[in-house]
């Protein structure tokens, strides 16, 4: 009788992770297609006429495309999935009574765009009761598209990629962003880029932060950080680098949510260091 009742319940063990698989699976091909849809409005209209207008602050720019790219995403999630969540940069909040929530980037790196610089992607994070379990950022210019699950590693165009291996801040190779409001308080964007370029580290501004955590997640940055992100910027990003191998905390060294500004994204090995700097030696 116990070994009947054992078997029933492997049994049942083994259909909830056929289901579960099977979901997740399905989460995946929305994503990508998703990601995709947008990339493809990128494509279609860069470097062509298109409206732009300008949101809070100077330069920080809205495109038509911005709206266009945002539509066909959101088309293709409600058209698989239309009682989730959705966060999106452009509509806001479209509120569901869901675990699963989609936060959208239509385009990270509108100023590039809109001056016809290929620095710029289509970004997508997957969140499930507050964890975020999928990131997608498509660059269709390079062709880059990189993808990331909780517990199953990050790859770019489907292969393994991981962060690098410098030890040394000095040594290092770092990226940030400066946010269109300045922000004049203590210890400011200004203050903590001249710290790390006056002890001779290169510090690059590529103006799209979903491509500095990717770039991270590569290998190709040794850290990132910046002082005032949305969670449509770093949704995606974040979960790319941490399953690359990456560390991500806030300025203090505790836990990362998308959801307050600051952000340092590191290799792992230099994210001390870069917190006693940034923090101008108090930790």
């Amino acid at each position: 009788m116990k070994s009947i009742t054992i078997a029933k319940s492997a049994k049942s063990f083994t259909i909830i992770q056929k289901r579960s698989y099977f979901c997740s699976m399905m989460l995946k091909h929305t994503l990508i297609k998703a990601t995709q849809a947008g990339a493809a409005v990128l494509k279609e209209y860069f470097e062509t006429s298109f409206t732009i207008s300008n949101k809070e602050g100077i330069n920080n720019l809205v495109t038509e495309v911005d709206h266009k790219s945002e539509e066909v995403i959101m088309q293709v999630i409600r058209d698989e999935y239309p009682d989730h969540f959705i966060l999106s940069e452009e509509a806001g909040e479209i509120v569901q009574d869901s675990t699963y929530k989609w936060i959208i980037d239509p385009i990270d790196g509108t100023v590039n765009y809109a001056n016809g610089i290929p620095i710029c992607c289509v970004s997508i994070g997957v969140e499930r009761n507050g964890v975020m379990e999928m990131g997608a950022v498509y660059n269709p210019f390079i062709g880059e598209f990189f993808f990331a699950q909780k517990g199953f590693g990050a790859t770019l165009n489907d292969r393994k990629i991981y962060v690098s291996d410098e030890s040394d801040v000095t040594k290092s190779c770092l990226v940030t962003g400066f946010p269109y409001t300045y922000l004049d308080m203590p210890n400011g964007p200004l203050q903590v880029f001249e710290k790390f370029i006056r002890r001779g580290v290169p510090v690059r501004r590529l103006g799209s932060a979903a491509i500095d955590l990717c770039w991270v997640a590569a290998g190709r940055f040794d850290g990132f950080y910046e002082h005032k992100l949305q969670a449509w910027d770093s949704a995606a990003g974040f979960l790319i680098v941490e399953e690359a191998g990456g560390k991500i905390t806030d300025f203090n060294g505790d836990y990362y949510s998308p959801y307050q500004p600051h952000i340092l994204a590191t290799n792992g090995k230099i994210h001390n260091e870069m917190l006693r700097i940034i923090n101008g030696g108090q930790v």
